[in-house]
């Protein structure tokens, strides 16, 4: 940490502490808001404990392996469509 940022840091505790010894109210409504914040973080509402699904699935990688290599893709080269809009004005190859 810089100084610059330590002088900072050490005034916005400094006023911090000068405020809530001066007016302990006025602190309520942003620790208020931002626990309500954490609470939603932390708890996000529409997800129910006991609907949960699993994270995981169940068993081992080498259950995995021969399920992926019978998918096997072709190696398909790209094609080109031709489009549907003929102009006489318009060049065909730009």
């Amino acid at each position: 940490m810089n100084p610059l940022s330590v002088i900072i840091l050490a005034l916005v505790v400094i006023g911090i502490i000068t405020q809530t010894i001066s007016n302990p109210y006025q602190l309520i409504i942003p620790v208020a808001v931002f626990g309500v914040i954490y609470l939603l973080y932390k708890f996000p509402p529409g997800v129910s404990r006991t609907k949960a699904k699993p994270r995981y699935k169940t068993g081992s990688r080498k259950d995995q392996q021969p399920a992926s290599k019978s998918k096997a893709r072709k190696n398909m080269p790209f094609r080109v469509i031709e489009g549907g809009k003929d102009d006489d004005n318009i060049p065909k190859y730009h």
